[in-house]
């Protein structure tokens, strides 16, 4: 018995080879406008759909399919069919128009809405809803499919990926059209939520070997080449991402971040990237080992050297010199990664954070906030000289992006003791106290929250720390600073907290 097919496509690759293999099978075709044409030059006999519905295209194209009978010839199951006048249609097979080719590329509102499909979306969800019937088509990949055998396990997978398809069509839709309406932003909380990922490439696995994992792509994408190594894990991706965001923080100067876990172990800012690199790895060098390792700068031979004397896992840079190129490429497993992005634009470019939780998902704006050195407030009589001011800024800074209750100690633009992720702040306090190779005399502390007691500024005071910035905003403020003040400490408060939890 012979069997027909509607076809309906924008492009049009491959679609007269398909119509050949359905011809010969001994199908009928049924197809529109353009789609029949370009069959019927390649002398494939195919029913243009008005001698079914009885009318021609209306509205220069805009309407051709949407008709009673074409539908009816789609949805009917298997108890209507004998209703319907005419054959059903066995196999649907529509790819829409490409409006996701002029997304984000600032099209006018009649190029993006022109290319807005009615008609095609409405024929294949009709025919994924009557999977059971009719063979759905939506992807080129599936025209190698034996149309006469098709078993109801891959209709239902055709169908899932209609559904995939027009959602993710009608979601890219809503965004592009509400940034060009002005109606709606990148950083707005709505009253709904939509996010659509487009998987990259599985993972190994997670964070841990009995976790499955996959990377998945979303709208801003780092621009970044891999040019030595394997590829990255879920927990290389994790560590990477916190290693570029600090260094991202001094984009415009010398700078070096040293990341475990997330974590910074060392930062440091310097009269060049090999002097950044030294003061960084001086701060922590026991934990730098397998660590992450981001730059501002150029990676140059000299650095490269040091880079290959110890273990760590990533380097990550704006650029590399042949020569450095080289010399890291003699680590087989090191995994060496060029940002193409600009790193000024890496702070903001994710502006939104989702966690997934019993309770429900939670969406927040990025902690993006900068510190302004001319507007935090000196709120002891004690006051900072330039340097201090240059040094609490940093400090804070990188406390930004150390786990709550998060302290740095820093000495000329480089941190000297980090300690992040304690329960209590005055141990946190104490930790990063310690882990002060030398001496934190005449060092400043950033602290990523108020202090909520005293304890904290005296044990500052008993190891010589000179100046301390914090957030404020606890009941027992004037008692902090009034204490600093008897100590003789600089204290300067921001008004902005980074807990990072």
């Amino acid at each position: 018995m012979k069997k027909r097919a509607y076809i309906s496509v924008f492009d049009k690759t491959a679609i007269v080879e398909l119509a050949k293999r359905l011809i010969d099978a001994d199908w009928e075709i049924v197809s529109t406008g353009n789609t029949c044409k370009v069959l019927n030059d390649n002398g494939i006999n195919a029913t243009e759909s008005s001698t079914i519905t009885g009318f021609s295209e209306l509205l220069g194209g805009k309407v051709k399919s949407l008709h009673p009978k074409i539908f009816a010839s789609i949805l009917a199951n298997e108890d209507e069919i004998h209703s319907l006048g005419d054959m059903p249609f066995s196999l649907v097979i529509v790819n829409l128009y490409p409006f996701e080719m002029y997304r984000g590329v600032n099209a006018d509102i009649d190029t993006l809405t022109k290319n807005i499909d009615i008609g095609g979306v409405a024929l294949l969800r009709a025919g994924a809803k009557n999977y059971k019937n009719v063979t759905v088509v939506c992807d080129i990949c599936d025209y190698t499919l034996d149309f006469d055998n098709v078993d109801e396990i891959t209709r239902q997978k055709l169908a899932l990926k209609v559904f995939e398809k027009t959602s993710k069509y009608d979601f890219t839709i809503f965004e592009e059209l509400s940034y060009n309406f002005g109606l709606n932003d990148n950083e707005s909380l709505n009253e709904s939520k939509a996010i659509y990922l487009d998987k990259i490439s599985d993972l190994r696995y997670g964070e841990n070997p009995h976790q499955k994992a996959a990377l998945y792509s979303y709208d801003m994408q780092l621009d970044y080449e891999i040019l030595n190594g394997k590829e990255m894990s879920y927990n290389n991706i994790l560590d990477a991402t916190a290693a570029l965001s600090i260094a991202a923080e001094f984009f415009d100067v010398n700078c070096c971040t040293i990341v475990k876990h997330t974590n910074p172990c060392g930062v440091a800012l310097g009269k060049s990237i090999e002097d950044a690199w030294k003061k960084a790895l001086d701060c922590d060098p026991l934990s730098a080992f397998g660590g992450i390792v981001a730059f501002t700068k150029e990676v140059d031979d000299t650095v490269a050297k040091h880079l290959t004397s110890m273990f760590l896992e990533i380097v990550i840079a704006p650029s590399y010199t042949v020569g450095a190129l080289e010399i890291l490429k003699t680590k087989k497993n090191l995994r060496v990664i060029k940002i193409n992005t600009p790193y000024e634009q890496i702070s903001n470019f994710v502006s939104q954070e989702l966690k997934l939780t019993p309770f429900g998902a939670l969406v927040q704006e990025k902690d993006t906030q900068e510190l302004d050195p001319d507007k935090f407030k000196i709120v002891t009589k004690q006051k900072p000289t330039q340097e201090q001011i240059e040094d609490m800024v940093f400090a804070f800074k990188v406390a930004k992006h150390v786990k709550s209750n998060g302290i740095v100690v820093a000495k000329d633009l480089r941190t000297l003791g980090i300690c992040g992720g304690q329960t209590s702040r005055v141990g946190a306090v104490e930790i990063a106290i310690n882990r002060v190779c030398d001496s934190p005399k005449d060092a400043v502390l950033a602290s990523d929250g108020f202090f909520p007691a005293i304890d904290n500024i005296h044990l500052a005071a008993q190891n010589r720390i000179a100046a301390i910035i914090q957030p404020a905003g606890s009941i027992k403020d004037k008692e902090v600073i009034d204490t600093a003040d008897k100590m003789g400490l600089v204290m300067a408060t921001t008004g902005i907290r980074h807990f990072r939890h």
